[in-house]
């Protein structure tokens, strides 16, 4: 499941070259997917960097899944912060982090006789998981152009954070290649894949297979959905009645009635939803 435009190849290189200019790095996901949506590569390439893990969009997930998921990374130790940068809701307790991770770093400065420098971050994270929307937030201004496409983050930019600290802010990148097709279901379910890079209606069935067996409730709430519905693609023909979403001859437009179960995913309009879970609490 190949999907790698030649934006994102140069912003992986981009981050090789810039992370000795940084203290921290701020890696953004989403926190419906924390680990879909992380970069596999990040690992190796910041070394021994301090990395806080922000998960984002926060009001979009299942609080008690987002909970495991802090628990499951301090246990592997990284520190991961809950935040919903549309609202602000987390900025606070980041740049609180982010000055104690970089705080024995600051004072090895200090004790070699360097002059004192403002705090350097990094923020990185593959698109569409509100890394500009964060960076937004950091900064108290609108300084980063921000989107529901994929990728609108073009070039590299630095920006500064009230109380001395400034801010790398680089292009969305993502691995050369989704392997895993479960992963990539996922990034298309949640928007940080394009449309076009799996079919809709494929991953429409994937994501209401899904709510069926985990969100039943948030189905029939939304939708008025009879509990004999058991599989989705009776999913889709119950919305698509419900909605008027029919060809002639009252054939199911199915094209249109996957985008629209996507969209109110995406928006939170079922619930707060957790696709991912902790590794050994179910499938990744």
């Amino acid at each position: 499941m190949p999907w790698y435009p030649g934006h994102m190849a140069k912003a992986r290189a981009l981050v090789r070259e810039n992370v000795q200019l940084v203290d921290l790095i701020l890696e953004v996901v989403d926190a419906r997917i924390p680990f879909s949506s992380s970069n596999p590569e990040l690992e190796k390439i910041r070394g021994n960097k301090p990395c806080l893990l922000v998960l984002n969009k926060a009001d979009l997930a299942d609080p008690a899944a987002t909970t495991r998921w802090q628990e499951w990374f301090q246990s592997r130790g990284r520190e991961a912060i809950p935040a919903d940068s549309l609202a602000g809701q987390g900025v606070g307790e980041i740049i609180k982090a982010s000055r104690r991770l970089v705080h024995p770093i600051m004072e090895k400065l200090t004790a070699r006789g360097r002059r004192k420098r403002a705090v350097r971050l990094m923020i990185v994270g593959i698109p569409n998981v509100g890394k500009s929307s964060l960076l937004n937030r950091l900064a108290g201004r609108r300084r980063a152009a921000t989107g529901a496409k994929p990728g609108i983050t073009r070039g590299k930019q630095w920006v500064k954070v009230e109380g001395e600290m400034e801010l790398l802010d680089l292009p969305g990148i993502l691995w050369p290649q989704v392997e895993d097709e479960a992963i990539g279901l996922k990034l298309a379910a949640t928007g940080a894949l394009p449309p076009e890079a799996i079919p809709v209606e494929e991953v429409s069935l994937w994501l209401g297979a899904f709510l069926l067996n985990a969100a039943p409730e948030q189905l029939r709430s939304r939708y008025d959905l009879p509990e004999s519905v058991r599989y989705p693609e009776e999913l889709l023909e119950h919305i698509a009645a419900r909605r008027g979403m029919l060809l002639p001859g009252g054939v199911t437009d199915r094209d249109r009635t996957a985008r629209l179960l996507l969209k109110e995913f995406q928006k939170g309009q079922l619930g707060r939803i957790t696709l991912d879970l902790p590794p050994e609490e179910g499938e990744r």
